[in-house]
């Protein structure tokens, strides 16, 4: 565990315990979109605003991560699937554990969607993935969401905190969920998963305040901080909006203080 524990804190901010995660895996699911085409320059402004971490897959490491000074920690995504086919839903381990610690990873993250026809196959490799993360020191992050036939709304407090519960019971250092929409639901989810919980920021949103609101809103119910990706690296700014989203998570700010950075 002590090996763990120092590598954990190479991914959150050692004095509030919490983390602003950018995840840059989106190029395998929906393709080069804006924002993950010059990695370099998002990496680096993303790490310049206070970003405990960055997320992306093994290819995309030696063309962004960790250059020009920025010493921002690194977690490997090990799980993918396209939106080309018909089993986006259906995350297939494409990396391991051991790739992690040869690539310099600080730690590695996995999705599973619960209700997804596919959700046995997912549960088994997460708990392989646990089990090796175990072994070798190495913290885990669980992407957990309710996706699949029999799913009717994947941001329901219900769904959400047992997405929550199950990552944490199958060995999940830090979680992430969709946010609820407001802080008494949130809070529901936060109680019950015990581990670090974190909130996804979902598709772009409409305006900077509904991001600022939303992550103001998880914070005051016990979430743990963020791994927002579009919302970030999308932004017109994105080392205005990493600064922002950090200065509420890591530093107790309002979203309203925080929205004067974005002026």
């Amino acid at each position: 565990m002590f090996g763990k524990n120092i590598r954990l804190e190479r991914i959150i901010d050692r004095e509030s315990g919490n983390a602003v995660i950018v995840p840059m895996d989106h190029g395998i699911s929906i393709g080069p979109i804006k924002g993950i085409i010059d990695m370099k320059r998002t990496v680096n402004a993303v790490s310049g605003g206070g970003a405990t971490a960055v997320l992306m897959q093994k290819g995309l490491i030696p063309y962004g991560h960790r250059t020009a000074g920025n010493d921002v920690g690194l977690i490997l995504h090990l799980s993918a699937s396209t939106n080309i086919g018909s089993t986006s839903d259906f995350k297939v381990l494409v990396s391991s554990v051991e790739e992690a610690l040869k690539l310099g990873a600080d730690a590695v993250s996995m999705h599973v969607n619960l209700g997804a026809d596919s959700e046995p196959h997912m549960l088994s490799d997460l708990g392989k993935v646990s089990k090796d993360c175990a072994e070798w020191g190495v913290p885990l992050l669980v992407m957990a969401y309710a996706r699949g036939p029999s799913v009717k709304d994947p941001f329901d407090p219900e769904n959400v905190a047992h997405c929550a519960r199950v990552a944490t019971e199958l060995g999940a250092d830090l979680i992430k969920v969709n946010y609820t929409g407001d802080p008494d639901s949130f809070r529901t989810v936060t109680e019950g998963a015990l581990a670090p919980v974190l909130i996804a920021g979902g598709p772009k949103m409409g305006s900077d305040m509904d991001i600022l609101n939303m992550v103001q809103g998880s914070i005051e119910a016990g979430g743990r901080g963020v791994s927002i990706g579009r919302n970030i690296f999308q932004h017109r700014d994105p080392r205005a909006m990493t600064e922002a989203v950090s200065r509420i998570v890591l530093r107790g700010a309002t979203a309203e203080e925080a929205a004067r950075l974005l002026k």
